[in-house]
């Protein structure tokens, strides 16, 4: 399996690539986190849009950082997959 951090380590020396992902970055790395615990449980992204009640061309939308996430989504997916949603600011 590909390790997100050593794929975002490389391509963050790409001087255009870190200007998006400064800009996106987050919302990256949440749907990266999305994609892989459907992976992990074998779902599809139809079957994960069923149990949000949603289509599943916005789940796809989810897993290719295309969409802003409000905490109530992010909760019932963490819901859904029986994980922790933990939020927190750091500086």
């Amino acid at each position: 399996m590909i390790n997100f951090q050593d794929v975002l380590k490389k391509e963050l020396k790409n001087p255009e690539f870190k200007k998006h992902y400064d800009e996106y970055g987050k919302q990256l790395e949440i749907a990266y986190q999305i994609l892989m615990l459907r992976k992990k449980r074998k779902m599809s992204q139809m079957q994960l849009a069923r149990r949000l009640k949603t289509k599943q061309s916005n789940i796809a939308r989810m897993e290719s950082g295309q969409q802003n996430f409000t905490t109530d989504t992010l909760q019932k997916i963490a819901d859904i997959f029986r994980v922790d949603l933990i939020v927190k600011f750091h500086s």
